[in-house]
């Protein structure tokens, strides 16, 4: 990995691993890591030696969803535009990962929020450390969602809970997430590594063909996810150019209470 790497990738004996690398940032999600993590799956979904995927993270935290100062720099620069990433990398990155034929893991560690929560929840099976928290925060800077959330939460949790979650933006713990069927396995945090890479290698050396057709099965069970995306694109797009969103995006960055205008 160079020092430009935000994103790792490596295969051994049918288990690729990808890494999300940008630790001193808490793996917020600007432009580098979002393409290089399409990339790495994109790569990792041509590859038919790949038997199963482990996706982590390295530092403290899983990732804390969109880098809001790369986010304010692009509200300031060309406000009309700011939104496009959710076209451009949320969407294909959620579309890719759902797209993977073979077993997905995802490791969470610390906080899992926002868009990087929306990126966990498509995986397969989610493993994570007891201190790990989650939170869907996208009205806290007066948006709605996106990376698929619309559609992966409500499947996850039901459609009251999940609203709940987006309208309030509560924070909720492992043992929630694993007491509500949204995580499958809670690990003390010092063993969260060992465990998660030891489930991806039981995957990789399990029957992949038969693991292939059981994502396929409950793919065709729970259609939605294209259609989502592109509500929550279009949300995104209107919302973005809001008065309302440009406060809250100011207010959370200086730690404060927003004031609202109204609809």
């Amino acid at each position: 990995m160079s020092t430009d790497d935000v994103v790792g990738l490596s295969v051994d004996a049918g288990l690729a691993t990808l890494t999300l690398s940008r630790a001193g940032a808490s793996n917020a999600l600007d432009r580098a890591v979002k393409e290089q993590l399409l990339a790495a799956v994109e790569k990792v979904a041509a590859d038919d030696a790949v038997r199963a995927v482990l996706l982590r993270a390295e530092g403290k935290n899983f990732c804390v969803g969109q880098d809001l100062a790369e986010h304010v720099a692009g509200l300031e620069a060309d406000p009309a535009h700011a939104m496009d990433t959710v076209a451009e990398h949320y969407n294909p990155l959620l579309r890719a990962l759902a797209g993977i034929r073979v077993p997905v893991i995802v490791a969470i560690n610390g906080a899992c929020v926002g868009a990087g929560l929306g990126i966990a929840l498509a995986g397969d099976i989610r493993i994570a450390g007891e201190g790990a928290k989650f939170a869907t925060a996208f009205t806290g800077i007066a948006l709605a969602g996106d990376s698929g959330l619309s559609h992966t939460l409500v499947e996850a949790l039901g459609a009251s809970r999940a609203t709940g979650l987006m309208m309030l933006g509560d924070r909720f713990t492992a043992a929630q997430a694993l007491d509500w069927g949204m995580v499958h396995r809670v690990v003390p945090d010092a063993e969260l590594g060992e465990a998660a890479a030891a489930l991806g290698r039981q995957l990789a050396d399990g029957p992949t063909a038969a693991y292939a057709q059981v994502k396929a099965l409950v793919s065709a069970a729970s259609t939605g996810l294209s259609d989502a995306l592109e509500r929550e694109r279009v949300a995104a797009e209107e919302l973005g150019r809001s008065r309302d969103h440009r406060a809250a995006v100011d207010a959370f960055l200086a730690k404060r209470t927003p004031t609202f205008e109204g609809r």
